[in-house]
């Protein structure tokens, strides 16, 4: 299994995961003209997606839904229009290779989750748009081959931003976003001996940069005796794609 990411951050989100025959779309918050660019990057085409599976009702997140099939989208209840297909949190279903299963995210948002993909050689976590990391969490997630999860800002940075005091009470709080601190000390506990990955996701362009978030992960790391030469730390970008996973070029 491996991903490729076509964009991360506020002005929109969309992952393609790839195992075997079966092709599975995270969030769509880009056009179709990104979604075919990006994925022809991989070799493939919109038509092969089989499914796509949306963590919450955010534009940044859903705005090209429009673009798919509803029967192929699937989310929690409420997220969605009512013909798209519904899931329940830690339920898992299956689309064809991969098994994929709900978890809760902390976010002011209609029924956030993140989600768990695995197929027979590997597991992946997808968890952004979240406040905090809920422990709960953890049976579900813990040792992942590899992981996206959200480190939005640095506090301090977001601090001096210009933006309205409501706003940054909102990102700060904890239906808000991940600070690159809280992402590595979720990441501690959620990472294990199978994890060989990580990837930053939704980097604020006002209140983050690639290297801050970095700095962060490595400091908090080495504090507790990771090897950083055994782990991959990458962040994906809002105008770029990013391949991860069990993939070789």
């Amino acid at each position: 299994m491996y991903f490729h990411n076509l964009a991360s951050g506020s002005k929109g989100n969309a992952t393609i995961v790839v195992s075997n025959s079966t092709i599975i779309l995270i969030d769509m918050g880009i056009s179709f003209v990104r979604l075919k660019e990006g994925m022809n990057e991989i070799g493939l085409e919109p038509t092969q997606i089989d499914a796509a599976i949306f963590t919450h009702d955010h534009a940044d997140h859903y705005r090209g839904l429009k673009f798919l099939a509803t029967k192929k989208c699937f989310a929690l209840e409420k997220t969605l229009p009512s013909l798209c297909k519904v899931v329940e949190l830690y339920k898992p279903f299956e689309i064809k290779d991969i098994k994929i299963t709900p978890i809760k995210t902390c976010h002011d948002a209609t029924n956030p989750c993140g989600y768990v993909l695995e197929d027979k050689e590997s597991k992946m976590l997808y968890m952004t748009d979240t406040g905090i990391f809920i422990e709960d969490n953890l049976k579900y997630c813990k040792d992942p081959d590899f992981i996206i999860i959200e480190s939005n800002h640095d506090i301090s940075l977001e601090l001096k931003t210009n933006r309205p005091q409501l706003l940054k009470e909102r990102v700060l709080s904890e239906h808000g976003h991940l600070c690159n601190e809280d992402s590595a000390y979720a990441c501690l506990n959620i990472m294990g001996p199978n994890t060989k990955e990580i990837y930053l996701a939704h980097l604020s362009e006002e209140a983050n940069t690639p290297e801050v978030a970095l700095k962060a992960y490595r400091d908090i790391f080495l504090e507790h005796n990771v090897d950083l030469d055994k782990i991959k730390i990458t962040c994906l970008q809002q105008w770029r794609s990013t391949t991860g996973g069990l993939y070789e070029n």
